[in-house]
């Protein structure tokens, strides 16, 4: 339910001149308050009017807005985190990122059009479901050259978040002051939590760094490094875990094989 305002301007403020010229003869010391009165009131219905324009100030939904990059909607996992109605407010897509995505859907290059034209196909998904929540801006900054200084600064105008999993713009975003929601961080928080003394069941598919090691990954492509596991190759096999790592690019399980040999198979 957006805001709307339902007044005559100018009868309105004919009204309040009125009441100020009425109470300054009755009493010169109410003058300054009216002006006040009659100053806040002006800037508070030129910012609502601004807002219903743009259409991001919502009673219902209040939220800050989150800008979509390029990159986060060629990726594709956005379509399915919105559908969970997790990320609240306005969903905004500058014109300047349509357009990078439709010069990677006309590129010469078949590796950048098909990203172009997936994530074209992401965006009219995204728009089918959740309607009018998205929003495409025509805001743009010309003398802005790059697309991700773009929405840094346009991001400060709305006083919004960015969402995006490009390290690039994580990291100058962060510097501008702005929060970013990284899907890549999202999805690494959301991995199982495996506690030492646990088991799992992996298929060893290669040797390790260390000698005797053997690696495998779970379905989420966390990688499990088991101790004397490169016999196992191509086994799979039931894993004790022995201690969890987290690092920059994710979590890091190890772990050592069942010694009962009836607990490891094919």
């Amino acid at each position: 339910m957006e805001i709307v305002i339902n007044c005559n301007f100018y009868s309105f403020f004919r009204g309040i001149l009125f009441c100020s010229s009425y109470l300054f003869y009755s009493n010169v010391k109410n003058l300054w308050y009216i002006f006040n009165f009659v100053f806040s009131l002006l800037v508070l219905i030129v910012y609502i009017s601004f807002a219903r324009k743009v259409r991001f100030f919502d009673l219902v939904n209040f939220p800050y807005v989150k800008i979509l990059d390029t990159s986060v909607i060629i990726d594709g996992r956005i379509v399915d985190v919105l559908k969970t109605n997790f990320i609240e407010g306005k969903i905004i897509i500058p014109r300047f990122v349509l357009k990078e995505l439709q010069q990677l859907a006309d590129s010469s290059e078949s590796l950048k059009k098909n990203r172009g034209r997936f994530g074209l196909d992401n965006l009219s998904q995204i728009r089918r479901e959740l309607g009018s929540q998205v929003i495409i801006v025509d805001i743009d900054f010309p003398k802005v050259q790059s697309v991700d200084s773009k929405l840094v600064k346009l991001a400060k105008t709305l006083g919004g978040k960015i969402i995006t999993n490009d390290y690039g713009l994580n990291k100058l975003a962060k510097i501008e002051g702005i929060t970013v929601l990284n899907i890549n961080e999202l999805a690494n928080a959301l991995k199982p939590i495996y506690l030492p003394g646990e088991e799992i069941v992996i298929s060893i598919i290669k040797e390790g760094k260390e000698p005797g090691q053997g690696v495998g990954y779970l379905e989420d492509g966390t990688m499990v490094v088991v101790e004397n596991g490169k016999k196992y190759i191509g086994q799979t096999v039931k894993v004790t875990v022995t201690s969890v790592f987290q690092t920059a690019a994710g979590r890091l399980i190890f772990g050592r094989i069942r010694e009962e040999k009836e607990h490891w198979k094919r």
